[in-house]
């Protein structure tokens, strides 16, 4: 048997112990916690997985209970396996095109689409826009040219998605760069715009800005 089932209350957590068992690319059910880096996803069947989801995904998703649909990216590697959630196909595609690139692993894909919106980072890279990339936190210069060398071509149909469309959360992305054009450093003002999601909700892009720096 590929996993073990572990008693965790209303369900149980899916412990994966043979990497190849299964492939999951997309999860429904209700949304039992959240923060905002991980949620927990109780399926019909009583099953529990946890799954990582990026900035820009967290402050979108419903309140716990609520039911949910993400859209999934399992990474498997030899010693664990983990699942990667997303709302919109476009998020979820871009991810994947991201790994392809050297030197990028799943935490470093998830920070640059915590940092920007899917569509935001896809025109970053389609236009070789290094300023923005660097603004991402593991991502200095060297490492922003390559990207844009190696992502460019393939990023470029996803840069075109209509503005407005779903996974273009303004909020979080517009916070964030405000606070950087106060002096913060990328780390420092996500650092901040999380902390303040993470205590109060449903906030605007000026009521964001304003609790991320009252948090300091």
């Amino acid at each position: 048997m590929g996993f073990w089932p572990v008693g965790s209350g209303r369900g149980f957590v899916l412990r994966f112990s043979d990497p190849e068992y299964l492939v999951i690319s997309r999860l429904q059910g209700t949304l039992l916690t959240r923060d905002l880096s991980t949620v927990e996803i109780e399926t019909s069947g009583g099953v529990v997985y946890e799954v990582d989801v990026p900035l820009t995904v967290a402050e979108r998703l419903p309140p716990e209970g609520a039911g949910i649909e993400l859209r999934t990216v399992q990474v498997t590697r030899e010693d664990s396996v983990a699942l990667y959630g997303f709302l919109d196909p476009h998020e979820r595609d871009l991810f994947r095109r991201l790994l392809t690139a050297s030197g990028v692993g799943a935490k470093l894909a998830l920070a640059m689409l915590s940092a920007f919106s899917a569509r935001r980072l896809a025109q970053a890279l389609a236009e070789k826009d290094l300023a923005a990339l660097t603004q991402v936190s593991g991502v200095g210069k060297k490492k922003a040219e390559r990207l844009a060398l190696e992502l460019s071509e393939k990023v470029r149909d996803l840069a075109m998605v209509p503005e407005g469309a779903p996974g273009v959360p303004p909020t979080a992305e517009a916070a964030v760069s405000a606070l950087m054009a106060l002096g913060y450093s990328f780390s420092a003002a996500d650092a901040a715009v999380r902390k303040a999601l993470s205590e109060q909700e449903g906030l605007n892009t000026e009521e964001l800005i304003r609790a991320a720096l009252s948090g300091q």
